[in-house]
């Protein structure tokens, strides 16, 4: 039986490269692209696909999506990650900064849907499932130029969620409030209802489910994995 094959782009460190190790767990070939070497060193290390390069850049990403193609002939989950775009005062952000924004967190999700959504029409099936943030609905200071954009990803997905549900293609964004991958400060713990920050393990998971045919029924959403952090309904 040939195996699902799940490409994660930006999984080099952090939420990406683990859930990368726990897609592989879970019985999927592995793609891991990033721009440091790390995502091709993970995947080498899981057996699967690794590519150098950015997804701030086109041609990486085809060239990603071209030698997943060579080498298993299918595309069946894509895990859009990536790091963080510029921060700053929203009054100071430089026109420049704010292109910037929109590509590491808007249009680096449509670049990479362009390329493997014919692969998915033509197979008839397909997850897509983006790493976002708890900032989309609760704009913060801290993060401006991520609120913003993914505020637009929210709208993007749910439009194209919507013309390709009945194609047995669907795309889900993950919302994650504060990792213990980053240092942990005490005034955020504070606003924490759980009082703790998320376990990367805690993403991977919800990544992992929502790459999977157990969440089959579920498409166009944002899923708060925050510990309670947001308070909107």
């Amino acid at each position: 039986m040939t195996k699902p094959v799940a490409l994660v782009v930006a999984g080099g460190s952090g939420i990406g490269a683990d859930a990368a190790r726990l897609l592989s767990e879970r019985g999927f070939d592995i793609g891991v692209m990033s721009s440091s070497g790390k995502g091709e060193a993970l995947a080498m290390e899981l057996g699967g696909l690794g590519y150098t390069g950015s997804n701030l850049v086109p041609d990486d990403l085809a060239g990603y999506v071209s030698a997943a193609m060579d080498r298993f002939g299918q595309i069946d989950v894509v895990i859009n990650n990536t790091g963080h775009g510029p921060k700053g005062d929203v009054d100071d952000i430089s026109d420049d900064e704010w292109h910037l924004g929109m590509d590491y967190y808007l249009l680096n999700v449509i670049r990479m849907t362009r390329l493997v959504t014919p692969i998915m029409l033509r197979q008839g099936k397909g997850s897509i499932v983006n790493i976002s943030t708890f900032a989309a609905f609760e704009p913060d200071p801290d993060f401006p130029t991520s609120a913003v954009f993914r505020a637009g990803l929210a709208g993007y997905t749910k439009l194209y969620s919507t013309k390709h549900a009945a194609s047995g293609i669907r795309m889900n964004n993950v919302l994650p409030g504060f990792i213990d991958s980053l240092p942990e400060k005490e005034d955020r713990v504070a606003r924490i209802p759980t009082g703790r920050y998320a376990a990367v393990r805690e993403l991977s998971e919800t990544i992992a489910f929502l790459a999977s045919d157990a969440s089959s029924y579920i498409t166009g959403q944002n899923l708060r994995v925050d510990g309670g952090l947001t308070a909107s309904v």
